[in-house]
C-alpha cells in the first residue's frame, strides 16, 4: 500500500474495522513510514481530546417534572372516574415524542462532533510535508478543471488573491465516508483548508456555524448545492474575513 491507500483506511485501522489481510498490510506500512505513522498518532490525540470533552447528555429535570405531573394528573383516583383511553395514549405520545427529540439533538451533535474530528484529522495531515495539494497552482482555471473526471460534482474555485487570501491549490480527500475537493488558500504563512462536497443546501441557506477545537477554527456554510468546511488556525475575524469572499463568490456562481 502507498500512504494516500493507508491514510484513508487510518480511521478503520484506528477502530478496529480493517479485515485481517489489510490491518496487516497498513500495520507493515506504519512500520516503516514515519508520515503515515505521525497521522496515525494525531487521530489518536484528535480521539482522545474529544473523549476527554464530549459531555454526557441526560433529561433535564423540567422534562422529567412535567412528564411525572402528566402521568400524576393522567391517574386515576378513587373520588373521580377511570380516564377514557385517549387521555393515556396522549401522555405516552408526549413521552414518545419528547424522548425522540432529545435523542435527535444528541445524536445530531454527536455526528457533527464526528465530522469535525475527521476535517480536523484531514486539516493536519495536509501540513505534513508533500500532503498539501496534489495539483499546485495559484491559477484558478488550472485548479478547477483539475477536478474533472476526478469527482462526480464540479467544486467552485474562487480566486481572491486580490483580498490577501491566494488560492494554493487542491487535493482530493476523504471525509465523511466519501471522496471531497479540498481547497487550500493562504494568509502570510497560514493555511486554510475549505472542503466542498454535495449536500442539502437548501435547510443551511444563509446558516454559518462556527466550532474550535485544539486551536483550530471550523466555518460551515452552504451555497449552489454545495457544502463548504473552512478550517484553519486564523483567528476567528480573519478566518470570517474569508469565509464572507469565498461565500459571496459560491453564491454569485450558482445558478
Amino acid at each position: 500500500m502507498n500512504c494516500r491507500e493507508v491514510e484513508a483506511r487510518l480511521g478503520a485501522y484506528l477502530d478496529g474495522e480493517l479485515d485481517a489481510a489489510e490491518r496487516a498490510a497498513v500495520g507493515a506500512h506504519l512500520k516503516t513510514c514515519a508520515g503515515c505513522t505521525g497521522v496515525l498518532d494525531r487521530l489518536r490525540g484528535v480521539r482522545t481530546a474529544v473523549k476527554n470533552e464530549l459531555a454526557a447528555y441526560r433529561a433535564p429535570d423540567t422534562l422529567r417534572m412535567r412528564v411525572r405531573d402528566a402521568v400524576r394528573e393522567a391517574a386515576p383516583t378513587v373520588s373521580t372516574p377511570r380516564p377514557p383511553l385517549w387521555t393515556w395514549l396522549a401522555v405516552a405520545a408526549a413521552v414518545v415524542v419528547t424522548a425522540i427529540g432529545s435523542w435527535k439533538v444528541a445524536s445530531d451533535r454527536a455526528a457533527a462532533t464526528a465530522l469535525a474530528d475527521e476535517l480536523l484529522a484531514a486539516h493536519v495531515r495536509s501540513l505534513l510535508p508533500g500532503h498539501l495539494t496534489d495539483v499546485l497552482s495559484s491559477d484558478q482555471h488550472t485548479v478547477k478543471p483539475w477536478f474533472n473526471g476526478k469527482l462526480d460534482f464540479s467544486p467552485p474555485v474562487p480566486d481572491e488573491a486580490a483580498e490577501g487570501y491566494p488560492l494554493v491549490g487542491g487535493r482530493l480527500d476523504y471525509v465523511g465516508d466519501r471522496l471531497v475537493a479540498a481547497l487550500v488558500y493562504a494568509r502570510r504563512l497560514h493555511r486554510i483548508n475549505v472542503f466542498v462536497w454535495p449536500g442539502p443546501a437548501e435547510p443551511l441557506a444563509g446558516e454559518v456555524t462556527r466550532v474550535e477545537r485544539n486551536g483550530y477554527r471550523f466555518v460551515r456554510w452552504a451555497a449552489g448545492g454545495m457544502v463548504f468546511w473552512a478550517v484553519s488556525d486564523l483567528d476567528q475575524a480573519e478566518l470570517d474575513a474569508f469565509v464572507r469572499l469565498v461565500a459571496r463568490a459560491d453564491s454569485a456562481a450558482a445558478p
